[in-house]
């Protein structure tokens, strides 16, 4: 691994940590806030808001400076906001709380996404992004299922004590291991925005931002999902986690690998196309333990796949706009973590069961194929 992007994987680590940890521990959120499991994936979605705002936000003011200098900003910040969600005590402080620390996760990937581009050796660009993102599959992993455990050992609170201990790590890392390189903005803000005022950017964004939905109606509930449904015992759900992970790690760099052998596009339907059938055995067939578990190493594998492509597109069609579309990028992926959150919860509040999140979840990814289908029609010849 090129250790000039190893600070870039540790930062996509305690991201990763801190975004998915809170759907495996969200009956201990609940309980301890005294909120129903529902409410508590307000957090999620809160989470995914402030991501949502600070992407653009963030890079748009920020872009002018050198990246480093704004990557170990947005760590810096990222690490004292999970250190308060740490000491929170009720509902609407825990909700603003995920807000602020969402704000520098899509500016420091949207700037990530660049840099590592730009190290990439020629026909690596994919394989090169792909090592970013292993951060956030090693969190799923490995940290995730660490901090789960500890979370129900000894409280919730330690995870988010974990994950700005590695936030700490990560901005070390940043100052002795990443080059210097001037700023990534090649023209001014206006131009830079010119890109999305088209048809293509927005019908790019709306493909993450519905499509990728599916993945987060799944596992912003599976907790519930593998202790009501499948019936496993609470203390398994770390090493369930560590299935996901396992998933998710394979499914980053096959995204990668996809992405470089084909038109990403293509590579995204087909991975879509999967992640639907998936999603829709996880409804019917969760009863079974042994399916269970396959399932959830499978909607780990495929999750993280399509991101790769995804971001691709956005990369190549944005000229002179990376870094903008690279954080317009994380934005989208957080409205589908919003999204499918939301939605997702919307049948256990009229009292269905743990597994209907996933059948919301294959809808979400079936609108997301659709859209991807017709810009391969449209834009075939391109991407």
């Amino acid at each position: 691994m090129d250790k000039r992007i190893l600070p870039l994987t540790l930062g996509g680590l305690a991201i990763g940590t801190t975004e998915f940890v809170i759907m495996a521990l969200l009956p201990d959120v609940a309980k301890s806030l005294g909120v129903s499991i529902p409410q508590a994936g307000h957090f999620i979605s809160s989470y995914a808001a402030g991501v949502v705002v600070g992407a653009p936000v963030l890079v748009a003011y920020a872009a002018k400076f050198p990246p480093k200098r704004i990557l170990i900003f947005l760590m810096i910040a990222f690490t004292i906001f999970n250190g308060l969600s740490a000491l929170s005590n009720n509902y609407y402080t825990m909700m603003v709380l995920r807000f602020l620390s969402g704000l520098p996760h899509g500016a420091f990937f949207g700037v990530g996404i660049v840099v590592s581009s730009r190290l990439a050796k020629p026909g690596k660009q994919a394989q090169s992004i792909a090592m970013m993102f292993a951060g956030l599959t090693l969190a799923n992993l490995a940290m995730v299922p660490f901090v789960t455990w500890l979370g129900h050992q000894l409280s919730w609170r330690y995870a988010f004590g974990v994950v700005s201990l590695i936030g700490l790590i990560t901005i070390v890392a940043l100052k002795f291991l990443l080059p210097y390189m001037n700023s990534l903005r090649t023209v001014g803000l206006r131009d830079e925005l010119e890109f999305f005022k088209t048809i293509k950017a927005w019908h790019i964004i709306s493909i993450s931002a519905i499509g990728f939905g599916g993945l987060f109606a799944w596992f912003s509930y599976i907790t519930p999902l593998m202790t009501n449904v499948s019936k496993f015992q609470t203390d398994s759900i770390a090493y369930i986690m560590v299935l996901a992970g396992s998933g998710m790690f394979v499914g980053n760099f096959l995204g990668g690998i996809m992405s470089d052998k084909m038109r990403p596009a293509l590579a995204a339907a087909i991975l879509f196309i999967a992640m639907i059938l998936a999603l829709i055995c996880v409804f019917f067939f969760s009863e079974n333990k042994m399916v269970s578990l396959i399932l959830t190493f499978v909607c780990g594998i495929l999750s993280m796949a399509v991101g790769t492509p995804i971001n691709i597109i956005m990369l190549r069609t944005a000229k002179n706009s990376e870094m903008m579309a690279a954080a317009i990028m994380q934005a989208a992926f957080n409205i589908a973590n919003s999204l499918g959150a939301f939605f997702g919860g919307l049948p256990l509040e009229y009292g269905l069961t743990y597994n209907y999140p996933s059948l919301v979840g294959a809808g979400l990814s079936i609108l997301g194929l659709i859209l991807c289908l017709a810009f391969i029609r449209k834009y075939k010849p391109v991407i």
